[in-house]
């Protein structure tokens, strides 16, 4: 499934800079399977991506991971600024990015989108099951994708999800499990969570 075309390469990158306000602990180190959340997701896309990446908004006090880096060069932009950044480091490729806040995603939604995804348009997305609409931070960003992202930063905008609403070249699909595209961003998801999980290892 890996693109070894130089002019079709789909790079992954975890997006593990957040503040984590709501929840209270750094989600991306949360284990809910084990090892940290951004290995976690890491691990999903590194089999299924030419190079898999792990975003931080800083330089992180230690990570021997192995995962390359991508530091946050769009200071102030959240997850628009990590996104830039990843096309900054190689603006040539496909990101296909992911939030370290997904502890419920799985292998076979990613192969999901990838498989589904559209080339010529900026980006491939999933709908949200929440509210209908896209979800910027499970989503293919395709090479076309970055002009139109800058110029959408020049004109004050910073929110990634308001970018694919507003350009009319975007793919959005339906989820085949909605429960995999599940936020946990506040104790009160975390709960949630890991019942849903305690069900699935019973089940």
């Amino acid at each position: 499934m890996i693109s070894r075309d130089s002019n079709d390469i789909l790079n992954g990158v975890v997006l593990a800079g957040g503040k984590s306000v709501r929840m209270g602990q750094d989600k991306s180190t949360m284990q809910w399977h084990g090892v940290e959340q951004k290995y976690y997701i890491a691990g999903l896309l590194k089999p299924l991506c030419a190079e898999t990446f792990i975003s931080y908004r800083e330089e992180p006090q230690e990570d021997n991971s192995g995962y390359t880096q991508v530091v946050d060069t769009y200071t102030g932009a959240g997850p628009y600024g990590a996104i830039l950044s990843a096309f900054q480091k190689e603006p040539g490729a496909a990101w296909l990015v992911v939030a370290c806040d997904l502890p419920l995603l799985d292998e076979a939604t990613l192969e999901y989108l990838i498989s589904n995804r559209n080339r010529t348009a900026i980006a491939t997305t999933f709908e949200s099951p929440h509210d209908g609409l896209p979800e910027p931070l499970i989503t293919i960003w395709e090479p076309a994708a970055y002009p139109f992202l800058l110029a959408q930063l020049e004109e004050g905008f910073k929110c990634p999800r308001k970018a694919l609403i507003k350009s009319d070249n975007v793919t959005i699909l339906k989820a085949p499990d909605p429960v995999a595209l599940m936020n946990a961003n506040t104790p009160e998801d975390a709960v949630m969570v890991l019942d849903i999980l305690r069900k699935t290892t019973v089940s």
